[in-house]
Parts: C-alpha cells; sequence; structure tokens
C-alpha cells in the first residue's frame, strides 16, 4: 500500500490571510504525483502582502520587497505559471485528494500554515494525520553534528545566538548542496523544490508512524 503525504506552504497577506497557496502531493519514494498552485481570489491584490515594516528597504521581508515580489507574482500571472483560484475551488481540490489518496498533510510550519489557511477560508481539517515537518526536521536533521558543521562553514547562522540556522532554505541546501538557490518564498515552489527533498530526507530513516509522532 502507498503512503502520500500532502506538503502546504502559503505566502500570506498583512490581514493574516493567504496570497499565494501552493500544495504537492509525493509519495514516500519522492514520486511527485501531482501538485496546485494558485493565487487566492479576494485575497491577492486587494490586501498587501505580509512586510514587516522595521525592516531595511533591502531585505526581503520589507515593504520595497514586498511590492516586488507583488509584480513577480503578476508576472506569473500573466505568462501562465500561476491561475486565480476562490478558496471554493482550492477546497474542491483537496477534497479530491483527500478521496482519493488519504494523504497525511504536512507543511513546514504547520501552525502557521493551518491559521493562515482558516483565516481564508481554506479547509486543511479534512486531512485525518499531519504533522509539523519543521519540528521533524529539527529533531532527526538539525541535531546532526554534520548539520552543525554545514552551517557554521557556510554561515547559515541564526543573527542574535549565532546557532545553526533551521529554516527550510538552510535545510534544504544541507540535503541538495550549499549552492541551491535562495529559496523564492513562492508557496508552491517552496514546498516542491525545498520542503518536498527534506520530507524525502526523514522517509529514509524514519516510518510513517515515527514521522508522525517527530512532528506533534
Amino acid at each position: 500500500m502507498k503512503h502520500y503525504y500532502l506538503i502546504v506552504d502559503t505566502e500570506t497577506t498583512r490581514r493574516n490571510t493567504v496570497a499565494d497557496f501552493g500544495a504537492v502531493l509525493v509519495t514516500r519514494k519522492g514520486e511527485i504525483v501531482e501538485q496546485f498552485g494558485a493565487m487566492v481570489l479576494g485575497e491577492f491584490g486587494k490586501k498587501p502582502l505580509f512586510f514587516d515594516p522595521s525592516a531595511s528597504d533591502s531585505a526581503f521581508w520589507s515593504e520595497q520587497s514586498a511590492k516586488r515580489r507583488a509584480k513577480a507574482y503578476d508576472a506569473m500571472l500573466e505568462s501562465g505559471q500561476r491561475s486565480i483560484s476562490s478558496p471554493a475551488l482550492i477546497n474542491l481540490w483537496l477534497a479530491g485528494i483527500n478521496a482519493r489518496y488519504a494523504p497525511v498533510l504536512t507543511a513546514y510550519n504547520i501552525a502557521f500554515d493551518f491559521g493562515k489557511c482558516s483565516n481564508t477560508g481554506i479547509n486543511l481539517g479534512i486531512f485525518s494525520q499531519r504533522f509539523c515537518l519543521m519540528k521533524a526536521a529539527k529533531k532527526h536533521i538539525g541535531t546532526l553534528a554534520e548539520y552543525h558543521d554545514f552551517c557554521h562553514d557556510n554561515r547559515f547562522l541564526t543573527p542574535a545566538l549565532r546557532q545553526p540556522s533551521m529554516t527550510a532554505d538552510t535545510m534544504a541546501k544541507f540535503i541538495l548542496g550549499w549552492e541551491l538557490q535562495d529559496e523564492p518564498h513562492t508557496a508552491l515552489e517552496d514546498a516542491r523544490d525545498y520542503e518536498n527533498p527534506i520530507l524525502q530526507r526523514l522517509l529514509q530513516d524514519l516510518t510513517r508512524a515515527k514521522l508522525l509522532e517527530a512532528g506533534k
């Protein structure tokens, strides 16, 4: 019997709703079965993308960066890389995935994504099993001596305490190579190209039951 995992990622607005929704359905062997990426109707373009007002203009989460990201999303819509979907249509896709595959739901910070989806009317509560990919990764990758060495050698450290970074970007670079491009912070690409490799690394050593336990 195949086990399936649905990795969800979101990019949000300043109103704590979802502007960009992405999801990828994978097997425990890494096969991508289905994927979905869409800007959310009524949220993207209607509410400003999230930014930190205290961030400098050059920082990724600055207001200036949010404006550049919005223009990049507009270009993705024009090129057909993204469509616009209502929360109801996203829920219909999720329901179909659940009915056909009964996957385990995960996200790199599942409490964050679950809450923002709830605020937007996107229902992730239909999945019977879920775990936090970040918690599991911190326990089983973030504690490795070679991971700590990798972070120190490449200066992937937290700004204040100079501890190894536990972001999905750093974890993916540890797995795939430090030359991996920085995480784009677009929902589908983050889920597929950064979080899925982390999941696959964990599945090399953990059963589904142990993964669920690690991600509580």
